[in-house]
């Protein structure tokens, strides 16, 4: 399946199941948002991308887990409860909240070292989350399989990134034209919040590769 397929696929269930979506992840976005704001306000502009980060790792891994537990689920046919979905999300929490940092810290030295090995990165370690949520692999565990799985595949994934991320780049930046900082604490709530819940696209387009990837004969297993 190719990149534009993946992506009309994934537009379809993202469009069908926005409501569920919506429930399920949007009061953990906005209370993010919530919190982002507190600490900006509450910390020096020296400290804030330290701290912001922090704010994802507390906040980030508990509605992106129970995404993915959602996805697997609507693909197998099965309707959880949402707050099923939220207690096996926090049970993860502390492996996906290590697994985000790991990944953060490693994209971030890469994007430092001229990008493009952030870049590199950020495609090779894609399907970490879904390892760890759906294989019950541990962090370090999930990101060497990723780097196995995503091996072959890589642009293909980067454009299914790019193709989600560059329109929502776009936005955020015609966004902060329209409302530039500092902004009203209220507008930057719903910002962040629109733009992060956005993403959550991304993460549908990723599941979507993962599981046609995954499913793929192993290389190692064929008879040479």
């Amino acid at each position: 399946m190719n990149a534009l397929e993946v992506l009309r696929d994934s537009l379809y269930f993202f469009k069908r199941h926005l409501g569920s979506i919506v429930q399920l992840c949007l009061p953990l976005v906005i209370f993010e948002a919530f919190l982002q704001q507190v600490v900006d306000h509450a910390s020096g502009p020296e400290n804030i991308s330290a701290i912001s980060i922090v704010v994802g790792l507390l906040v980030y891994p508990l509605y992106t887990a129970a995404l993915i537990l959602f996805l697997d689920a609507r693909s197998r046919g099965e309707a959880p409860r949402n707050r099923d979905l939220l207690a096996m999300a926090a049970t993860l929490w502390p492996r996906f909240a290590l697994l985000t940092a790991l990944n953060t810290l490693l994209i971030l030295l890469g994007l430092s070292l001229y990008f493009l090995p952030g870049l590199m990165l950020m495609v090779m370690l894609a399907f970490g989350e879904y390892l760890l949520v759906l294989r019950g692999m541990g962090p370090l565990q999930a990101m060497k399989e990723s780097l196995r799985l995503t091996r072959g595949h890589f642009w293909r994934i980067l454009l299914c990134i790019l193709c989600v991320m560059t329109p929502l780049w776009l936005l955020k930046g015609a966004t902060l034209a329209v409302y530039p900082e500092p902004q009203n604490p209220v507008i930057a709530i719903l910002i962040d919040s629109a733009h992060s819940f956005l993403q959550l696209f991304t993460s549908v387009v990723l599941f979507r590769l993962f599981m046609l990837i995954s499913e793929l004969p192993d290389k190692r297993d064929r008879v040479v």
